[in-house]
């Protein structure tokens, strides 16, 4: 799973619709292009992608009061949302992929129920574990510690991501059942990525924006 798609679908569907300057701006305030692939070519290639996959419907806009082509903004289809669901179920239990894909499902956690994002992140402590004891029955060598070699150092990496990523996870799962943050369902939340009074990431330049 490339965590680009979430990323995106994810940012669309926090403002109901977006144009691909204003996904550029949210994913640069959360540091997305420094821990994923969510560079800009990526993200208007993503949105153009999606559009085409019925995923998102494009609408095009007026021209920009500053000069420059119209724009288009986008808002996920009922398929679109569809997707992003799976994609943020999948983001919350896989343990084998990439850390960026995590990393993203963590940011939209809050758009489930409270009672699925928990199952999620239990299923998620039960594959860490799963893989734990493969690691340990299947792949560490025989004999005692100090004579694997260099080679345990492997195994060794392998069991502590997979400990302290499970000890992560209890810690979260610990956190909503005692009732942190507003999860779907529970209330009003902003939706607005950068603070009202936060500068954006990039002070837009006329040459530097994009037509999509």
């Amino acid at each position: 799973m490339s965590a680009i798609r979430l990323l995106v679908l994810g940012a669309v569907r926090q403002h109901g619709r977006a144009h691909g300057y204003q996904v550029r701006n949210d994913l640069e305030f959360w540091g997305a292009h420094q821990w994923s692939n969510a560079k800009p070519g990526s993200i208007y290639h993503a949105l153009k992608q999606m559009a085409k996959q019925g995923l998102l419907t494009a609408h095009d806009t007026a021209p920009s009061t500053a000069g420059g082509p119209p724009r288009t903004e986008y808002e996920l289809t009922g398929a679109g949302e569809a997707e992003y669901h799976r994609l943020l179920r999948w983001a919350l239990t896989a343990h084998d992929e990439k850390p960026d894909v995590l990393t993203a499902g963590v940011g939209f956690i809050v758009d489930l129920p409270r009672r699925e994002a928990i199952e999620l992140l239990g299923r998620r402590v039960a594959a860490l574990e799963e893989w734990s004891a493969e690691v340990a029955r299947e792949w560490t060598p025989p004999g005692a510690p100090d004579e694997w070699g260099h080679i345990g150092e492997i195994m060794r990496l392998w069991l502590h991501s997979a400990a302290s990523g499970a000890e992560w996870t209890r810690g979260l799962i610990e956190r909503l059942e005692s009732g942190a943050y507003v999860m779907a369902g529970e209330g009003e939340r902003s939706v607005e990525v950068l603070p009202a009074d936060a500068d954006t990431p990039r002070a837009e330049r006329p040459h530097d924006r994009p037509s999509g």
